[in-house]
């Protein structure tokens, strides 16, 4: 039995990951593909596209804190606990994919699912083994607003690469909402954090994140939070936090803009390549979209 092909998009709250599934749906249709959208985000309550498979069908956030009295991390926990011991939900639909479709699986935005527990690491390897052999792809999304906070930017990347590791697949690494930067940050500069570079940790004093020795400073209470924030060691956390990513030299990103049809076509052929879906399709004949477009027309009549 040949591979089947999918897509596993992750990122922390409010990085666009639903807009970007329903961006790819639009963009797959547009190119007569296929696709089966598989929604596990027990909390999701609204989409553009309904999802072909929905977590929510079987358990969701908002029963589980209900009747459990948890919180919203511990519960989302729980759904997924629950949804490992239910695997048959997720597998026996997937089982009837063909290899033509890109299955997009949209996550939930708490990074500790990906960064810190292995329960979605435990269910991507299942989804990879037996009769379903997806060959999955994680696409993690970081909003491109983060630049403008260099910090932030940094502890975002550092979230990005450990999901990495911590997944172990093929990985393509996002920046979202691109138009919100638009002609906020020079086009040399923004390569710089395409391709995270530690340099930028020391081109701007004005964020806090370089240290400059003042008379008195070193001597302040270091208990006190505003020196903590201000001073050499959170200069030298950040540095450390720069020089880790800088030498693993894991993590890249790709610019997104989901209204655009060539950032969307841009991103899908980096997702294409890691899964490796063009090697094993069929070549067509001259005259198949034809046909395609025919049979569309008699089942729709």
């Amino acid at each position: 039995m040949g591979s089947k092909y999918g897509t596993i998009v992750m990122g922390p709250a409010g990085a666009g990951k639903t807009t970007f599934c329903s961006a790819l749906i639009r963009h797959l249709r547009n190119n007569k593909r296929s696709c089966f959208y598989v929604n596990l985000d027990p909390a999701a309550e609204e989409f553009v596209y309904e999802p072909d498979l929905d977590i929510r069908d079987l358990i969701s956030l908002e029963d589980v804190m209900e009747e459990l009295h948890l919180g919203p991390n511990g519960g989302l926990i729980y759904c997924f606990e629950f949804l490992l011991e239910n695997m048959d939900f997720l597998t026996e639909p997937l089982d009837d994919v063909t290899e033509e479709y890109l299955i997009i699986i949209d996550m939930p935005g708490q990074i500790e699912l990906y960064t810190h527990v292995p329960i979605i690491p435990s269910l991507v390897k299942t989804l990879g083994r037996g009769s379903l052999n997806i060959s999955m792809c994680a696409a993690y999304l970081l909003e491109s607003t983060f630049i403008v906070d260099r910090a932030k930017f940094f502890a975002g990347t550092l979230s990005a690469m450990s999901a990495m590791l911590m997944m172990e697949l093929p990985h393509v690494n996002i920046l979202s909402k691109m138009d919100l930067v638009k002609g906020q940050v020079a086009r040399k500069e923004l390569k710089k954090f395409i391709e995270p570079d530690i340099s930028l940790l020391q081109d701007a004093p004005e964020s806090g994140l370089v240290y400059e020795y003042k008379d008195g400073v070193d001597n302040e209470d270091p208990r006190n939070a505003d020196n903590v924030m201000s001073g050499d060691s959170f200069a030298k956390l950040n540095r450390a936090v720069g020089n880790l990513i800088d030498e693993f030299s894991l993590v890249s990103f790709l610019k997104l803009d989901a209204e655009d049809e060539d950032s969307i076509g841009t991103v899908l052929s980096y997702i294409d390549d890691a899964t490796q879906f063009h090697e094993a399709q069929e070549p067509r004949e001259p005259g198949d979209d034809l046909l395609m477009d025919a049979d569309a027309d008699a089942d729709m009549g």
